[in-house]
């Protein structure tokens, strides 16, 4: 067999019997790989779909910048709160092995079937729908995309990612760096042209920003919803604790300096795409980034979408190689079949619980759509994330001596709560 339980495994070594091994995940993410990890993650498909839904519900070009920065200010208080849980419970498995820990087994099967059944595959499937639409958009500009062509290209992209990551741990880190690196310039490629024409005094969308006339309170959390959505992913480092060299360190701090890249990159593009759009034309886009490099970089414009793409795609694989981990830990708790637990002899990658989501994301990307399945996961994610906050502070009661090498003030998880 190519793979045996994690527990152990007997190997021969020169015609000899050796005692039993231990098969384990190895400790191959360091501070630059963890931040590509959550950099990786982040920027994905939110920052070129999540626009349209926050101006839409915020009513105003103005306010819509505040639930920008707002989102990243309370995701950076639900990181550093997921940072101290990393540090004092130092196994893999993120959400699940922390309401585990705090809330005990029952509560934690029922995080974790809400995950394999509807959370993780619809999120995969909006990503993947995002990168199935935007590798196609050079072939077929300025034309519009058939759905059935999208639906197939996203199908391919999702089959790779499953590949890659049943194949080599050390492979999938290396190319998370590099599709980080891709989503970065992405970025780049839209803030630097955007802050040339904020400097130039291109300022007349900016006008009235604040204008609060079509702004109603009753919008404002669906554009919150919109905004989170765009940071989910702080969160996946904790999926792989137990392969982080040094978690005690590496945890907190390649999470604040991924926010902090992170928060800027998603107000400063925004700015940029208000220098060339107003809001009704923002609005009217079916690709705000394509939009906006057809109005500003002329021939050149061809290639925001392949980065677009890439981004998206470094996003899928980043969320396979943490969700598999917890698939993994759940397995090992004796709440999923035990092949999930298993891991390859040779390659050392969980291989089954990588290519557990596959069927059911599949699924979703051919019934669904971008938007319908934004909406239903979105509840489901935060109402859990909610619940794994409560848990830190449940914790500091129940077990107050447990090591805390990081440790959050108690208003941290509270604000993230609220």
């Amino acid at each position: 067999a190519g793979y045996r339980p994690a527990l152990s495994c007997l190997k021969k070594r020169g015609g000899k019997k050796m005692d039993k091994e231990k098969v384990e995940l190895g400790k191959k993410v360091t501070l630059l790989r963890g931040i590509s990890i959550i950099i990786g993650t982040i920027i994905g498909a939110g920052i070129f779909i999540s626009p349209k839904g926050i101006l839409k519900h915020s009513g105003s070009v103005g306010v819509s910048l505040l639930v920008w920065i707002a989102c990243g200010v309370l995701s950076l208080f639900g990181a550093l709160s997921y940072a101290e849980l990393g540090t004092c419970i130092k196994k893999s498995g993120g959400h699940y092995t922390y309401i585990m820990e705090a809330f005990g087994p029952q509560m934690a099967f029922i995080r974790l079937w809400a995950d394999l059944i509807a959370i993780r595959p619809a999120g995969m499937a909006v990503i993947s729908l995002a990168f199935g639409q935007y590798i196609l958009e050079p072939l077929f500009m300025p034309c519009g995309i058939p759905p059935l062509a999208v639906k197939l290209a996203t199908a391919i992209g999702l089959t790779s990612v499953m590949y890659l990551n049943s194949m080599s741990v050390t492979w999938t880190a290396r190319i998370q760096i590099f599709l980080t690196v891709s989503k970065l310039l992405a970025i780049a490629i839209i803030i630097v042209p955007g802050m040339y024409q904020l400097f130039k005094g291109e300022t007349r969308h900016f006008e009235n920003a604040f204008d609060l006339s079509n702004v109603q309170l009753s919008g404002m959390p669906l554009a919150f919803y919109s905004g989170m959505y765009a940071y989910a992913g702080w969160f996946y480092l904790n999926f792989v604790t137990e392969e982080v060299n040094n978690p005690a360190k590496t945890v907190p701090l390649a999470i604040c300096i991924s926010m902090a890249i992170v928060t800027s990159c998603y107000v400063l593009t925004n700015v940029a795409y208000y220098t060339v759009m107003s809001a009704e034309e923002l609005l009217a886009s079916s690709a705000v980034a394509v939009t906006f490099a057809e109005r500003l970089l002329g021939n050149f414009s061809i290639a925001v979408p392949v980065f677009v793409a890439l981004s998206c795609y470094g996003s899928m694989n980043g969320c396979i190689f943490a969700l598999s981990r917890m698939f993994y830990v759940a397995s090992r708790e004796g709440q999923l079949p035990e092949v999930l637990s298993m891991i390859h002899v040779r390659r050392h990658t969980p291989l089954a619980a990588v290519l557990i989501m596959y069927p059911m994301t599949m699924l979703q990307l051919l019934v669904g759509d971008i938007y319908s399945l934004l909406n239903f996961m979105s509840f489901l994610r935060w109402l859990f994330i909610g619940v794994v906050v409560l848990g830190l502070i449940y914790l500091r009661y129940t077990k107050p001596d447990l090591p805390r090498p990081f440790k959050v003030s108690i208003s941290t998880p509270l604000c993230s709560y609220i």
